[in-house]
C-alpha cells in the first residue's frame, strides 16, 4: 500500500509512502467464466491476495455469499506479522484477505472471476496498482484439494484465454498460517471512505463489481 495517502499513514504512526508518479486507472478484464466448476457443501474459507488489502477485502465485503473478510498476512511467520514489518518487503507474507463464503451462494470459481476481473492482475509480478514489492504479488491459497483443483484448472483457463496480453504470474502457494492484520486495517474501506487511497484505487474496484457482476454485488459491505 505505497500511498494510502500521508496523512493516514502520519496519523497511525506509519512510515509515509510515496504517491504514485502518475495517476491511471487500474484495469478491469473479462475474466472467464470457470470451466471447471467448484463442488462445495457448507461454508468454506479461502485466502486470496492481490495488492493492498483494502481493496481486495472490500471487494469481497459487497460480494453477495461472503459472511466474512478479514485482512492480514500469508506466508511469512508470526514474529514478522506486522504492518510495519510486512511492509519493508522482507518477511515472505502477502497482505492477504481470508474470505468465508457460502457456495450455495456463490462458487470459489466465481470469486476467483471477480478476483481476477475487477481486483487484480494476474500478470504483475509482486506489484498491483501503485503498489511495489512481494507483499502485494497476486496469489491464490487453496484451503482444500477442490480449491486447489479448481485453482490450478482456472489459472490455465486464464493463461489461455486471451484476455491477457502476458503470460499469469499469480502464484497457487500452500497454506501456512494466516494472522490477522492489525485492528485499524479491519473494515477499512467502509471506515474510511474519504482516504484518498480508498477514493482513487479501491472505491473504483467495487464500482466494477456492481457493474459487472450485477448479480453477485451486495450494496451493503459486510463487516468482520
Amino acid at each position: 500500500m505505497r500511498y494510502k495517502s500521508l496523512f493516514a499513514a502520519a496519523a497511525l504512526g506509519l512510515s509515509a509512502c510515496a504517491l504514485p508518479n502518475t495517476v491511471m486507472a487500474e484495469e478491469v478484464f473479462d475474466a472467464p467464466v470457470a470451466a471447471r466448476q467448484a463442488n462445495e457443501a457448507g461454508l468454506q474459507t479461502a485466502i486470496f491476495a492481490g495488492g493492498c488489502f483494502w481493496g481486495i477485502e472490500g471487494i469481497f465485503s459487497h460480494t453477495r455469499g461472503v459472511t466474512s473478510a478479514v485482512s492480514g498476512y500469508h506466508g511469512g511467520s508470526a514474529g514478522t506479522a506486522t504492518y510495519r514489518q510486512v511492509s519493508s518487503g522482507s518477511t515472505g507474507h502477502a497482505e492477504a484477505v481470508r474470505v468465508t463464503y457460502d457456495p450455495s451462494v456463490i462458487r470459489y470459481d466465481q470469486l476467483l472471476q471477480i478476483l481476477f476481473s475487477v481486483g487484480a492482475d494476474p500478470t504483475l509480478h509482486n506489484r498491483q496498482g501503485p503498489d511495489r514489492g512481494p507483499q502485494y504479488r497476486a496469489a491464490i491459497v487453496p484451503m482444500t484439494a477442490e480449491q486447489r483443483a479448481v485453482a490450478r484448472a482456472y489459472v490455465a483457463q486464464m493463461d489461455s484465454s486471451g484476455v491477457w496480453d502476458r503470460p499469469m504470474a499469480v502464484a497457487i502457494e500452500h497454506y501456512r498460517e494466516f494472522y490477522d492484520a492489525e485492528e485499524y486495517h479491519q473494515d477499512f474501506m467502509l471506515k474510511n471512505p474519504d482516504s484518498g487511497y480508498i477514493v482513487r484505487w479501491d472505491a473504483p474496484k467495487v464500482e466494477a463489481l456492481r457493474e459487472n457482476f450485477p448479480d453477485l454485488y451486495r450494496s451493503r459491505f459486510r463487516t468482520g
